[in-house]
């Protein structure tokens, strides 16, 4: 099996590989392709993973390169998780919205609009050379704004594509862990969007465990933290995290104003400096110390993700230098669902995974080629949403209006019509204004005028 990963020079790319090293044997891997645009970061972060490789007996074959048609060629299942504009292009995103006094985050409302103008027509670049080259492969798509990449690529008419996100799988590791039992054995009822879902099943047998977990204040406290507890039993459902931006949306405006960079400010003055300091590093001939900076930096970027939702300071100031423990196994994150859906694939064995993918029915009021997020059964056959009962009117409110902004988007990115991308601005939940939705659109087709081009 080969396993390209699209944007391999990402600073997640060791967490991948660690994770790969747990799952090679199941899946039968004999190849992973690291392709990126970015030879620098292509060659810093290739090294970095030859490194963990080499510790582990070099089970499998790395390559790198930046060549797509090679990269894709011969390839079973592909991983993309690009970053079109880099670091900058995310400040920029949250940095413009918060001059209209609307949310600043990456994935969701403006900042996921405006990832999505760049994301979408290099995503499905890549899936037009896969039909070229791999047309029998599955991609999975970990390019924010991951559900409505999907959309598009779906839209588009390629249909072996899932959309990739953890946070949709969030619920049932969290009852898992509370309750004591393998998440393995727990069956999760997850519907909604990307980063826009709920989660009100977990059975275990023929037990649901999650009236007991969100009847329990020490769950709450602990799985739920961002959130009053007395907001999540009103729900009557585990809440995805992002949910915060939309029941504390003031909120969340006001503390990202305050801190003294945006998270995609963040990200990019760490993201420099983690690579200044690897670059004076010789990673083959002393691994141990580059792994020890890439981990300092890694727990770093973990200490202050959506710090302002769980009631911590501001950002703190980003050390001179990177220094870290090296954990024996790390988070599987997204790599782990991509991994189990691929296992189950392979080798027909079913999961029960929470992906994004067309709705088929699965959702009562949604369209069928709604992409959605939803519990899903993967197995040799396929990948099959599992139907789900009558959905609360509040959460398919939210649903509707928040795919019909994405529906919008798509074709305003496909027509390049401005017009209809100030319409989907309005149709946003947390735009609501046609004032608003004009200036965001001016503003980022010409901050991003290199990579979206004319529009009309």
């Amino acid at each position: 099996m080969k396993l390209t990963l699209i944007g391999g020079g990402g600073v997640r790319t060791p967490l991948f590989l660690m994770s790969l090293l747990r799952w090679h044997t199941r899946l039968g891997l004999t190849e992973l392709c690291l392709m990126d645009v970015d030879a620098r970061k292509l060659s810093v972060f290739a090294a970095l993973s030859r490194a963990l490789l080499a510790q582990a007996g070099d089970p499998f074959r790395l390559t790198h390169t930046t060549d797509a048609r090679a990269a894709l060629t011969g390839a079973d299942y592909v991983v993309t998780a690009i970053r079109v504009g880099f670091e900058r292009g995310r400040a920029l995103d949250e940095r413009i919205a918060l001059k209209y006094n609307v949310l600043g985050q990456e994935t969701t409302g403006p900042g996921g609009f405006a990832m999505a103008l760049r994301s979408i027509p290099a995503v499905l670049e890549y899936a037009r050379l896969m039909q070229e080259v791999c047309p029998d492969a599955w991609l999975f798509n970990f390019t924010n704004p991951a559900g409505l990449v999907a959309q598009a690529l779906h839209e588009a008419g390629f249909e072996r594509v899932v959309g990739i996100c953890d946070g949709a799988n969030a619920a049932q590791h969290a009852v898992a862990w509370w309750c004591g039992v393998p998440a393995s054995q727990v069956r999760a009822e997850v519907y909604g969007l990307n980063h826009l879902s709920w989660c009100r099943h977990a059975w275990h047998g023929d037990e649901d465990l999650m009236p007991r977990c969100l009847a329990d204040d020490g769950f709450l406290r602990e799985a739920q933290g961002m959130f009053d507890p007395e907001l999540v039993r009103m729900q009557g459902a585990f809440l995805n995290e992002y949910l915060y931006y939309y029941y504390y949306a003031e909120r969340a405006v006001e503390a990202i104003q305050a801190d003294r960079w945006t998270r995609g400010e963040e990200i990019e003055l760490l993201n420099a400096r983690l690579l200044a300091q690897l670059e004076r590093v010789d990673i083959a001939a002393e691994p141990e110390r580059a792994l020890r900076i890439f981990f300092g930096y890694n727990r770093r970027r973990g200490e202050t993700y959506m710090h302002y939702a769980h009631g911590a300071a501001a950002m703190p100031p980003i050390p001179e230098t990177f220094d870290g423990d090296i954990p024996e196994e790390a988070g599987e994150g997204y790599a782990g669902v991509a991994f189990s859906a691929i296992e189950a694939l392979a080798h027909d064995r079913p999961a029960w995974i929470g992906l994004n993918v067309p709705n088929r029915g699965a959702l009562p009021g949604m369209a069928a080629d709604d992409v959605v997020e939803v519990t899903c059964r993967v197995d040799g056959s396929g990948v099959h949403p599992l139907p789900v009962a009558a959905i609360p009117e509040g959460h398919l409110y939210l649903m509707r209006a928040v795919k019909r902004y994405e529906r919008l988007t798509v074709q305003a990115i496909r027509e390049r019509s401005r017009a209809l991308a100030i319409e989907a601005l309005m149709a946003h939940p947390l735009v609501l204004s046609y004032s608003r939705a004009r200036g965001l659109v001016e503003d980022y087709l010409q901050a991003h005028a290199a990579y979206v081009g004319e529009w009309r």
